[in-house]
């Protein structure tokens, strides 16, 4: 296993910038292992539900984690509010970074991840290769 920090800046989007850093290490399978931070605005898909929900205002990210391969990422994230709110669910674009967001990848070096469509569930699954 290879580490991966990252730091993201003001006005980043969060998933492209994990999709970008996965893609640019040339590998092939990997795992946000977890990320903290900060965002202002939060994309997120709650289970069930076909569309993203949007969050705005003074976020905290409290947990992120997910797989990453070629094919894309599936990623889940707590965020909490100034109030102390929670939410969860999939990361969607467009979560923009507000002060900073601190991640670390896991890159498996001789692994293959992929996601294919799988009958049964009717989304893209993991596909360990």
């Amino acid at each position: 296993m290879q580490a991966l920090p990252l730091r993201l800046h003001p006005g980043d989007d969060l998933r492209a910038a994990v999709v970008e850093a996965f893609l640019a290490s040339g590998q092939e399978a990997g795992f946000v292992l977890q990320g903290i931070g900060s965002l202002s605005v939060a994309q997120l898909r709650y289970a069930g539900q076909p569309a993203t929900a949007e969050l705005r205002g003074d976020l905290e990210i409290l947990t992120l984690a997910g797989s990453l391969s070629p094919d894309g990422a599936h990623l889940h994230m707590s965020v909490s509010d100034a109030r102390g709110r929670v939410w969860g669910g999939h990361v969607g674009a467009g979560c923009i970074v507000r002060t900073t967001a601190e991640l670390l990848l896991a890159l498996l070096p001789g692994q293959r991840f992929t996601r294919e469509h799988d009958l049964r569930t009717g989304y893209p699954e993991l596909k360990i290769r």
